[in-house]
């Protein structure tokens, strides 16, 4: 469910609301004079960062949020603390609608746009939900809308951080949906046919490549990883052309493995329910795309999501086999689980064909990731320092970071076959930049970078479940870029 927002303007204290959510200063002015001034001691007297209260008034105003904000300059961290308490806190009180006053903290060196996007993003966060295939579902009211409280003076910028955040969470749910389906519904037809519904938008067309076509143009890469599955890949094509005519676009490339089974070099039983997750990369790239879509963003979008399962099979690819790409060069197969990178390569020279200005490809593609960076950060890759530069504001802006890692010459050399151009693994030792090095074989002089996101595109375990990074920072460097 997308949250509708609004904003508005004027004395708090006069609205008509389910939840109104203040600031322990803002509760003092606004109750100091009304028959509720009672209740003030109670309103202000959790005054720590990140503890809420919550009363219910026999008024208009049904409910009234107060959390504990330092009434000094607040730090990113501390700001972010708050809203995550006064959300998750606004999750539990069952009413439709909430006036959103937190915009009252001073943040240090963030504006009202900064803090209405983070604040909409967290609260539409703690309030996504996917139930859809349990036979009971939870029956919790929720807020349907939210107004953010703003003066005259900020009510502009209050506007546009709502039109974009209103834009995220639609390109958000539909990666976290798509990444939270089973394998046995989201199969590369899937994928095409939720991808064909973007074409019904303004501005879009989508395009879906089958195998013969992929064949026919020579992408043996690709076809080495599909040809074990009884699902068909897909080339899914989606552009959405919200700038100029002529304009070279942006390329958003996501790895869309929607089962990875490990083909014939087989993985582990255990937690392989998770590799679900491995088309998490294609989702990010559909969601990024639709929230460009919906925020009306002014740029061409060019979005590529190479779709397949790698299952093992009579008719699936060996280790040892040698694979001609569509760029011409060759690969031999030493693992079978290193599929992604087969796919990717594919897609990276078929975009190139179509004259993007820059390609971003993202994949859930190494554990030696996850190893090295955690959950916290995903690894960068690229072939351009103010590409790689851009990435990094725009992550640390929205909280959706990401690290820069090495491709220097000498880890090309462990890519090397004695039968191929080159092998499609690199060794145990530096796994995650192998992999990027091989990528960029493929992205030659286009300005390229490559995003390992196997850490922070979902969680496992007993909260498993999909994080819809990295969304934000590809939508942010969008924005950045107008």
């Amino acid at each position: 469910m997308i949250m509708k927002y609004s904003t508005k303007v004027g004395n708090a204290g006069e609205y008509k609301t389910g939840c109104l959510v203040l600031t322990p200063a803002r509760a003092r002015s606004i109750f100091r004079t009304t028959k509720h001034r009672d209740y003030v001691e109670r309103l202000t007297a959790d005054n720590a960062h990140g503890k809420t209260v919550v009363l219910a008034l026999p008024d208009k105003i049904e409910n009234v949020l107060v959390v504990g904000a330092d009434e000094k300059r607040q730090s990113e961290s501390d700001f972010r603390k708050n809203v995550d308490a006064a959300a998750k806190a606004l999750a539990q009180i069952s009413v439709t609608d909430a006036v959103w006053h937190l915009n009252d903290i001073d943040v240090t060196n963030r504006d009202v746009y900064w803090k209405t996007r983070n604040a909409l993003s967290t609260l539409s966060s703690s309030l996504y939900r996917f139930d859809e295939h349990k036979s009971s579902r939870e029956k919790v009211s929720r807020p349907r809308r939210v107004a953010i409280h703003a003066d005259r003076r900020t009510r502009t910028n209050t506007l546009r951080a709502i039109r974009h955040a209103q834009a995220l969470d639609a390109g958000l749910e539909l990666a976290k949906n798509l990444g939270n389906q089973p394998p046995n519904i989201c199969n590369p037809g899937y994928l095409a046919r939720e991808s064909r519904k973007l074409g019904r938008l303004p501005k879009t067309s989508v395009r879906v490549l089958d195998e013969k076509q992929m064949q026919t143009m020579g992408m043996g890469a690709f076809m080495s990883v599909t040809r074990g599955s009884e699902n068909p890949g897909k080339m899914i094509v989606v552009r959405y052309n919200g700038g100029r005519k002529g304009v070279a676009p942006i390329a958003l490339i996501g790895k869309g493995i929607t089962f990875d089974s490990g083909g014939i070099s087989l993985k582990a039983g255990a937690g392989m329910d998770e590799m679900k997750f491995d088309m998490a990369g294609a989702a990010s790239v559909l969601g990024a795309t639709r929230a460009a879509i919906d925020g009306q963003l002014p740029l061409n979008v060019l979005c590529i999501v190479a779709a397949a399962e790698n299952m093992p099979s009579g008719k699936a690819s060996r280790p040892g086999d040698i694979v001609t790409t569509h760029s011409g060069k060759t690969v031999e197969i030493l693992n079978t689980d290193a599929e992604g990178r087969l796919v990717l390569c594919d897609a990276i020279s078929y975009a190139k064909t179509l004259n993007p200005s820059v390609i971003i490809d993202v994949a859930t593609l190494t554990g030696a990731c996850v190893v090295a960076l955690g959950s916290h950060a995903s690894a960068l890759y690229s072939n351009d320092d103010a590409l790689t530069r851009s990435l990094e504001e725009a992550g640390q802006y929205i909280q959706d970071r990401v690290w820069p890692m090495p491709l220097w010459d000498e880890y090309q050399q462990q890519l090397s076959s004695p039968f191929a151009d080159m092998s499609n693994i690199g060794g145990r030792e530096a796994g995650s930049i192998t992999a990027a090095c091989f990528l960029s074989r493929f992205a030659g002089s286009v300005k390229w970078a490559h995003l390992d996101i196997a850490g922070t595109a979902y969680r496992g375990g007993i909260h498993k479940g999909s994080t819809g990074r990295p969304v934000p920072l590809l939508f942010q460097y969008l924005i950045d870029r107008l």
